[in-house]
């Protein structure tokens, strides 16, 4: 057994060398393309140490890099120090990119391998242009090393599925089909193959619990002109589950069999593949003649993104339980750091256990973030058992949290003063929640797209020579994946348009390496404003129920609608947190909410 890098990084290149591979590259993906992935399909930590939820390894036979965004630079600086991994810093000036430096680290002409059942369609395409335009490279795809040399690689997950419930969806499965066969007609398609795990969950109305904090099962869902099939591991699906399929007209069959199913000679129309989220080798099983794959994007994002009615209603109602247990935990914190002994640890073990008391509670939406002065710098800091530091009663901790609960997710910052803090960070925290509220405040035509407004939240600190590099907001699921697509507001140009009934969090943030780091984030929820001769308008309401601690603001770099907005804001969390909290807490929070 292999135990650490080293002796890892030594296995994979004997492997490499019997394959004739110059190179290897490891995406952090999964054979559904998600975010966040199963123990099983964690190479890339495997092989480089790193646990972020973005990057990408790339091993050669004499060097090793891993490519990560910008909320992961810290972190990853850390976790790969005593490897031989060099960090390469997306988006900044003079990283190169994968192809370049495998071109800069091998022989012209060499083969590149990467495991084609977790690659997508599209990055594999695209990594063969770019290999191909660097010396002549070519890319390998039906190889995978790490089932040679990863002894005790964990098992796919087998976790149960269950039935979501119509009073927590607001729509039934069989719906939701027809609606989907309705926009496949749009692309002149029969069929698609679904293998993004929340879509097919949202779709079928079934959660699971395979993957950390993501309320999915593994499995692939095919929907055709008149039959719908689930792939998925038999032993997954209780009678309960079975007996839901049939009722509406989904068959089953094993997990692993989805790859021949698709090969069959009869299948002999045309069916969508989304390439951002179909694996390269189920992008490539089609029988040539039988069934022309149509690469085109799967209409269910979009479909999930814009919550109904009770969807809408049962976030409403989580905020509150959410909310609730943000004031125990606010009222609880201060004294509790001033007593001594607390830590970023203890504070994540003690929201946890206050969100747990909570009705409906299934799971935290992720791992929290909790950063205590400079550990708050480091975008997504997760504090564990070597990283954990005291926290004091002085200086800024950003606490970053969600819960999963059967009626709603929920997705919260918040960076709280705990006495005493110095001018720079009462300045930046007032100008971040300065680009909070006014993209709060914004009005925007329908359709428009997240980067159209993405400025609003970073214009007063780029008033001040200031920017974060990660985005601004994402969408949230309803009981399902806390980072939801397609839409997006960011700098970065994200095309999807934005609607009515859509949920996307509002979180600008700045983080100084060494001293601190501020974020500050509702999830909101975008609705209608005004039509007008002009066309269509949507505003934005805040669902998180929270107090944003006022003690850092500089009110006088506040503009008065930036104030109003707060004061409001805070009056309607007394209002509807109140009625569920003990005389003492309605108290503390009604101190907390005080106008400024």
């Amino acid at each position: 057994m292999t135990n650490t890098i080293e002796e890892r990084l030594r296995d994979l290149r004997e492997v490499m060398q019997t394959e004739h591979l110059g190179a290897f590259i490891f995406p952090h993906t999964d054979a559904h393309q998600s975010e966040y992935v199963a123990p099983y399909w964690q190479g890339l930590e495997w092989i480089s140490g790193f646990t972020g939820s973005a990057g990408t390894a790339v091993v050669t036979m004499r060097s090793a890099a891993l490519w990560t965004d910008s909320r992961y630079f810290l972190a990853a600086e850390e976790e790969l120090r005593g490897t031989e991994f060099q960090l390469m810093k997306l988006k900044m000036p003079g990283t190169p990119s994968i192809a370049e430096w495998i071109a800069s680290q091998t022989d012209a002409g060499c083969e590149v391998g990467v495991d084609g059942s977790v690659v997508s369609d599209a990055m594999a395409r695209q990594l063969t242009d770019e290999l191909r335009s660097h010396g002549g490279m070519t890319l390998r795809v039906n190889f995978d090393p790490l089932g040679r040399i990863w002894h005790d690689r964990p098992a796919l997950p087998a976790g149960p599925v269950v039935v979501h419930p119509a009073e927590y969806s607001g729509e039934e499965a069989a719906s939701k089909i027809s609606r989907i066969r309705q926009a496949l007609r749009l692309h002149h398609c029969d069929g698609i193959l679904l293998s993004a795990l929340d879509d097919i969950a949202w779709t079928l109305n079934l959660r699971g619990h395979d993957v950390h904090c993501n309320p999915v099962f593994v499995s692939y869902l095919v929907i055709e002109p008149q039959t719908a099939t689930l792939f998925v591991h038999p032993g997954k699906l209780t009678d309960e589950v079975r007996a839901y399929l049939k009722t509406i007209g989904v068959g089953t069959k094993p997990y692993d069999a989805v790859a021949e199913y698709l090969q069959r000679d009869y299948f002999n129309y045309n069916i969508l593949l989304d390439p951002d989220e179909t694996s390269s080798r189920l992008a490539a099983v089609f029988p040539t003649g039988h069934v022309r794959a149509v690469r085109a994007k799967s209409p269910v994002p979009a479909m999930k993104a814009v919550k109904n009615e009770t969807e809408i209603a049962g976030f409403r109602r989580a905020m509150v339980r959410d909310g609730v247990a943000m004031v125990k935990f606010l009222r609880w914190l201060k004294p509790a750091v001033e007593a001594g002994g607390q830590t970023e640890c203890s504070l994540a073990e003690k929201l946890l256990q206050l969100r747990a008391e909570q009705p409906l509670f299934r799971d935290i939406s992720f791992d929290t973030i909790v950063g205590y002065e400079a550990h708050g710098a480091i975008v997504h800091y997760e504090p564990t058992a070597d990283t954990d530091v005291p926290v004091e009663g002085h200086g800024l901790v950003l606490i970053d949290s969600g819960g999963q609960y059967l009626d709603g997710t929920t997705d919260i910052t918040r960076t709280i003063s705990l006495g005493p803090v110095s001018d720079l960070q009462r300045r930046v925290y007032t100008l971040v929640l300065k680009g909070n509220i006014r993209l709060a405040l914004a009005k925007f035509p329908d359709g428009a797209s997240g980067t159209q407004i993405d400025a609003l939240a970073r214009e007063a600190l780029w008033r001040e020579g200031m920017n974060y590099m990660h985005g601004t907001g994402h969408g949230v699921g309803s009981c399902l994946n806390v980072h939801e697509g397609p839409h997006q507001i960011r700098q970065e140009c994200v095309a999807a348009p934005l609607h009515a009934g859509m949920t996307v969090t509002d979180e600008p943030g700045i983080y100084l390496s060494g001293r601190f780091g501020v974020r500050i984030e509702n999830t909101m929820l975008i609705r209608d404003d005004r039509e007008t001769e002009f066309g269509r308008f949507l505003c934005m309401e805040p669902l998180t129920l929270c107090p944003i601690d006022t003690a850092p603001i500089i009110t006088s770099l506040m503009l008065q609608e930036e104030v109003d907005w707060l004061n409001a804001y805070h009056r309607r969390v007394r209002e509807q947190l109140s009625p569920f909290l003990s005389p003492e807490e309605a108290a503390w929070l009604d101190e907390a909410t005080q106008e400024i």
